[in-house]
């Protein structure tokens, strides 16, 4: 695949059939705060962090916050949230992103010429508008070179180097969910980033760890057998929802 990004970074995004990382570490921190589908909500991501921020003065050692992807499309402010999120992290935080298809998406956009509209019916006018990118009455040459005017290398470069899977310990990271019946190592990104829990028999019975996931909207942040859904459409509703993870169990934190 052969595109903007090269000029602009050197480099392909990943696309399906390149492989994005996966992180697997052994122990999980005493605190960790995990943040679903921003969807370019910049005041809802600022004011859950507050409260996250609040709840953490409390509590010692290094705490972790993990976001779930799709940071970008249907909201006003992606541009504003990636640049949010490439800021250093609150004092006593560590911050770890994870790709979501939205992410995946408008890599693809740029890297094929701009020649998918379906992106942009999909929010990624949104995102474009974020930039600064003058949609009306350009060629699509046209509005390619005016996204690589505007939108940050670092942006790109950030997006195209998200991993599909974080797993610490008991807890298991990814942007929409996994194939319960396939290992984690043999995960498909596909279904990392795309997939919906309905696709797949969940067992009753402890898979030997915990799936936090969004992609799939849900009223309130759902707590199933083996894994949690943390997206609470948040570009629809205005709530942006985390679960807090911690040897005492899950809590649950909304913006408002």
């Amino acid at each position: 695949m052969r595109g903007i990004l090269e000029r602009v970074f050197g480099r392909v995004a990943p696309t399906g059939k390149q492989r994005r990382p996966r992180h697997f570490f052994n122990r999980i921190p005493r605190t960790v705060y995990v943040i679903g589908d921003i969807h370019g909500c910049l005041k809802a991501l600022l004011d859950l962090e507050r409260k996250i921020v609040d709840d953490a003065a409390f509590r010692s050692g290094i705490k972790l916050l993990v976001y779930l992807g799709d940071y970008v499309d249907r909201g006003p402010s992606s541009a504003q949230v990636i640049s949010h999120l490439l800021k250093p992290p609150p004092r006593d935080f560590r911050r770890i992103c994870i790709a979501g298809n939205h992410e995946e998406m408008f890599l693809e956009f740029i890297a094929g010429g701009c020649r998918n509209d379906a992106w942009l019916e999909m929010g990624g006018l949104q995102t474009l508008t974020s930039y600064g990118v003058q949609m009306t009455g350009q060629t699509k040459k046209d509005l390619a070179a005016d996204i690589q005017e505007r939108v940050p290398a670092t942006h790109l470069d950030f997006l195209a180097g998200l991993p599909s899977l974080v797993r610490m310990d008991g807890y298991c990271f990814v942007h929409a969910g996994i194939d319960p019946a396939t290992g984690l190592e043999e995960q498909k990104d596909r279904v990392l980033m795309w997939s919906r829990p309905g696709e797949f028999t969940w067992p009753d019975d402890d898979i030997g760890f915990t799936v936090i996931h969004g992609h799939t909207p849900v009223t309130h942040v759902e707590v199933a057998p083996n894994r949690i859904n943390v997206d609470t459409g948040a570009f629809m509703t205005d709530v942006l929802s985390a679960v807090r993870i911690t040897s005492d169990g899950t809590t649950i934190f909304t913006s408002r």
